[in-house]
């Protein structure tokens, strides 16, 4: 199996890189590693950049060929850097990652109203069972993953959510901000809860904001809701916590539903 921390070192703008096996959803690259390793190209490509502060992400085709990054400075001021990184699958655009980063600045506004589960901590809860990991992607293996609420997935739920402790198997020397973005895609849709049997579904977007630059501990505390679904799409909103409690990272994501 080969782990992140062994796959972000063959990140090189000049070579394509081929995703192992283990990182693969279906037969397309899994989109959270996707992201992930096109952060590392833009972090190889501007060694000086300030924390990652936003992304989005438009996943176009599937990523199922050796994967060439093409990073792009857009702008940079005094404290915002932006940039862009295509990622290739031979010929084809499979994604198209906008990356905000930005220095911290002194400011008296500060709130935090983002409200996490009362749950109790990671080692409170079982870690899920081989028959569970083998109805779940490819790529899960490579996560240590404890339900801690939520909904049960395919148990045609009116509440859709999922609410799960994660972490990396294996994510040493990555740093933080990249091995985040790999696991924060790491549930699966929010939806899929209230389906009643196996069907296909995709990524279609995906917008992240990090909120602490200065990411601690190995466990996160993942929740995804379908805020909406309707027309064969679902959109969800995706809250990350840290051990301690704090709010680490805001998503929102449309799921394309083939039910």
């Amino acid at each position: 199996m080969i782990s992140l921390a062994q796959l972000v070192t063959q990140v090189d703008a000049s070579t394509p890189l081929r995703v192992p096996s283990n990182w693969l959803q279906g037969r397309t690259a899994y989109g959270g590693v996707t992201t992930a390793l096109a952060l590392q190209a833009a972090l190889h490509a501007v060694p000086d950049l300030p924390p990652l502060r936003s992304g989005h992400v438009s996943f176009i085709a599937p990523a199922v060929e050796a994967l060439t990054f093409r990073p792009e400075m857009l702008r940079r001021g005094k404290s915002v850097a932006s940039m862009s990184v295509d990622v290739r699958s031979e010929d084809v655009l499979a994604a198209r990652v906008a990356l905000v980063f930005g220095q911290a600045r002194a400011s008296r506004i500060a709130h935090d109203f983002s409200e996490r589960p009362p749950v109790e901590g990671p080692q409170a809860y079982p870690a899920l069972t081989p028959e569970e990991r083998r109805v779940g992607p490819v790529f899960a293996q490579n996560f240590d993953i404890r339900p801690a609420g939520g909904s049960r997935l395919m148990s045609g739920a009116a509440h859709p959510e999922l609410l799960m402790w994660m972490k990396h198997v294996d994510a040493a020397g990555v740093d933080p901000t990249v091995a985040l973005v790999a696991l924060a895609d790491g549930l699966p849709p929010a939806a899929y809860t209230s389906f009643t049997e196996r069907a296909p579904i995709s990524s279609v977007t995906w917008t992240f904001d990090l909120l602490q630059p200065d990411l601690k501990g190995e466990w996160f505390l993942l929740r995804a809701f379908s805020r909406h679904s309707s027309a064969g799409y679902s959109v969800q909103d995706m809250e990350i916590w840290d051990e301690s409690g704090r709010s680490v990272l805001w998503g929102r994501q449309m799921i394309a539903i083939f039910t």
